[in-house]
């Protein structure tokens, strides 16, 4: 049961993320989210990195009193938002944005297609007409460029 809760838990988060991306970093907190679409942050770090300590605090807090209550549900909740904060991590930051080198020359189509739903989302330097707020589940249209050339 614990696994299962994990997993909803993660799939669940794609959901969120696009509801947060849209409405809150493209919203109210479009001051922290601005300049990693405009690049106009000087140095390695971007006020949209504070998401990083917004998002770890409610895991944290899960975490610690899923374990304080026997690894609880709550633990299970916790961890796979944190599971799901980590991939986020690895593709976004490390795939898509390169703050580490790795997987530069990937033929990969569901890479491609994170990798290209991704430019199309910052092709928009506004907070206005956003599109693909979403994570590890793109549009179609961005599978078909990839998947179809097999």
């Amino acid at each position: 049961m614990n696994g299962i809760i994990l997993l909803i838990t993660f799939l669940l988060m794609e959901g969120a993320t696009w509801l947060i991306h849209k409405y809150v970093m493209h919203g109210f907190l479009w001051v922290l989210h601005k300049d990693h679409h405009d690049h106009s942050h000087t140095g390695e770090l971007e006020r949209n990195d504070w998401f990083f300590v917004i998002f770890a605090i409610p895991t944290i807090i899960l975490l610690y009193y899923g374990v304080r209550q026997e690894f609880s549900y709550v633990f299970w909740i916790g961890l796979g938002i944190f599971c799901y904060g980590m991939c986020y991590f690895f593709v976004h930051d490390i795939f898509i944005h390169q703050r580490i080198k790795l997987l530069r020359d990937t033929q990969h189509p569901y890479l491609l297609a994170i990798r290209r739903a991704h430019k199309q989302h910052h092709k928009h330097t506004g907070k206005e007409d956003g599109e693909c707020f979403g994570f590890l589940w793109v549009p179609v249209k961005y599978f078909n460029m990839y998947f179809t050339k097999r």
